[in-house]
């Protein structure tokens, strides 16, 4: 055996991308390795025999994550003893810190450690989170109260109880951005059977993570509010110990990617060498723009030539004076590009737009684990005279309503598009977000409704209104996340440079973190401004506040936006990789 280009070359064979179609389908030639730094063979690594175990610790996580945010504005206001308006600043400070953190461990992952480390030391991290949680409800000084009637939190508890959940949120950190993109790893982009079975791959990783969801407000939930939180937490980190060791034990089928470092050097290096050359005129022809073709000591996709953000182009000229291929290797990337460097700089400029319209999303997902669980704390929650559905147990349904749209949209709605369309993905990514932001409007708009419709119970009747009425707006958002959230994560992983693919991970989950904080934010500005004009909108209690009103400026917010967004979206241009096709005895590259 020898080693070349940090992979081990099995027997002396030659294992490039450029191989015979026989050994494109024994070996998978995508700069990927196993877990001995071999080249993979395809037979026994990858697709779903690797898929699968990395889905059981994704349903781990979900499951804990969900059981300790779902209920946690309970947490803040009964244990915790803070008012209304304060606990969702809280909740929602999490949420945004829990969601932007990936960006961090992701970059990390990309650049130094690589997939598989990040994921096992953020799982270690994440089960660190939970033991110091269960510390909080079963250490005697770590505990909320040490009197009774207790009217605020003990010091000792707030500390132990928010070091618990910010070590979560760093966990998630390197948990999130990392786990979906090494799943989505295992499926080979240059292999037709595998390209399609990834397109399938994101829908179903949505499902586990819907089953966990759902288990985790259900369940979870229900051994809060009835056995006690430290029961709760304790079996949050014994199922995440079960994950990690499954996890584990499938590394030999797993398909690893080495770490190449910082991937935003590359693009800087874009934009410096594109000033340098400022001056010069463009080619006659694109094709004259500098590229190292596959074969010549570069593993990597290449993408095809745009017009779009040309002033960039000219990272890619070759000077008069130094056209030689002589002079062309002695120059550094600062002062020249390939073009597919150069276009995975503008697939990023590109995404901008996109990220920014998808915020409003975020803002509009922020109120599900906030306001929608206090709305159902006032609400009747009895199915019978001794069944009492915990608060934030009712966002169950969203989890079945996401479950179902998926099961639906997989099944059915994908092979009838797939035929009409022509589309590998029935329909492209953007059309499927949009139509989910379409749900979101509608589900504020619900949520507007019912709303108004308990204020009104409350002043005219004694009994409360049944919190069944808030399955309509919990349902309709669960099937905008699986439009928006599944597209959005396909989208941020497909559009990125392959050397991002963690990082696009956790540009997905920065439109909920972001979307978080501003929603925390939002709540500031809307209590400053309608306070000055009579009755605030949030108040310190829910009786107090007018929610029918926000979420119907939430409403006109999103239908608002996603005009902004159809505009965007019309303009987008898709990557675009070169891809090998076999012509005779000849290797074609093809669009």
């Amino acid at each position: 055996m020898e080693k070349r280009n940090g992979l081990i070359i099995r027997d002396g064979e030659e294992c490039d991308r450029n191989k015979d179609n026989g050994d494109k389908e024994k070996w998978v030639f995508d700069s990927s390795f196993d877990h001995q730094g071999r080249v993979p063979l395809r037979a026994s690594t990858g697709v779903w025999k690797a898929a699968l175990f990395i889905i059981t610790i994704e349903f781990s996580e979900r499951l804990s994550y969900f059981g300790i945010s779902s209920n946690l504005i309970t947490y803040m206001t009964k244990v915790m003893h803070q008012d209304l308006k304060t606990a969702a600043k809280i909740v929602n400070c999490w949420g945004g810190v829990t969601t932007v953190m990936p960006l961090l461990g992701g970059f990390l992952a990309d650049a130094y450690t690589g997939r598989f480390f990040m994921i096992l030391l953020s799982s270690l991290i994440y089960l660190m989170g939970l033991s110091i949680l269960i510390m909080s409800q079963f250490v005697p000084t770590l505990k909320p109260c040490k009197l009774k009637p207790c009217t605020r939190a003990s010091k000792a508890h707030e500390v132990a109880f928010f070091l618990a959940i910010y070590c979560i949120s760093l966990g998630t950190g390197g948990h999130k951005p990392c786990l979906e993109s090494f799943g989505a790893d295992q499926f080979d982009d240059d292999h037709p059977q595998e390209r399609r079975k990834k397109m399938s791959y994101f829908n179903w990783w949505n499902f586990a993570l819907c089953c966990g969801l759902f288990l985790g407000v259900t369940l979870i939930v229900y051994l809060q509010d009835n056995a006690g939180w430290g029961v709760a937490y304790l079996t949050l980190a014994i199922t995440m110990t079960i994950s990690i060791v499954v996890f584990y034990i499938g590394k030999p089928f797993y398909r690893c990617r080495v770490a190449k470092g910082s991937p935003l050097t590359p693009m800087i290096q874009v934009v410096v060498a594109a000033i340098k050359k400022r001056n010069l005129a463009y080619p006659s022809s694109d094709d004259l723009l500098y590229e190292v073709p596959k074969g010549m000591g570069n593993q990597e996709r290449l993408l095809n030539h745009t017009r779009k953000f040309r002033f960039l182009d000219k990272a890619a000229i070759i000077e008069a004076n130094k056209g030689s291929l002589s002079n062309e290797k002695k120059q550094t990337p600062w002062s020249l590009s390939t073009v597919t460097k150069v276009e995975e700089t503008k697939l990023i400029l590109n995404m901008i737009p996109i990220w920014l319209t998808c915020l409003p999303f975020g803002i509009c997902m922020a109120q599900s684990s906030t306001f929608f669980v206090k709305q159902s704390v006032a609400m009747n929650r009895n199915i019978t005279s001794t069944f009492e559905i915990p608060p934030a147990s009712v966002s169950a349904v969203g989890a079945l309503g996401m479950l179902l749209t998926i099961t639906i949209y997989e099944k059915i709605l994908v092979p009838i598009l797939r035929r009409g369309t022509g589309n590998e993905r029935g329909i492209n990514i953007l059309k499927r977000i949009g139509i989910g932001m379409v749900f979101s409007a509608l589900a504020m708009s619900i949520a507007a409704i019912v709303e108004k419709m308990r204020l009104t119970r409350v002043e005219t009747e004694a009994r409360p209104m049944s919190a069944l009425w808030l399955t309509p707006q919990y349902g309709v958002l669960g099937i905008a996340d699986s439009f928006t959230l599944v597209g959005l994560q396909e989208y941020f992983y497909d559009q990125v440079p392959d050397s991002m693919r963690s990082l696009g991970i956790a540009f997905f989950l920065s439109v909920i973190g972001v979307g978080s904080f501003l929603s925390g934010g939002f709540i500031s500005i809307m209590d400053l401004i309608t306070e000055k004009t009579g009755r605030g909108w949030i108040g310190k209690e829910l009786s107090e506040s007018r929610l029918d009103k926000f979420y119907w400026l939430l409403a006109a917010m999103s239908g608002l936006n996603l005009c902004v967004y159809i505009f965007v979206a019309n303009r987008y241009t898709y990557k675009n990789v070169l891809r090998s096709v076999e012509v005779g005895d000849q290797v074609e590259m093809v669009a």
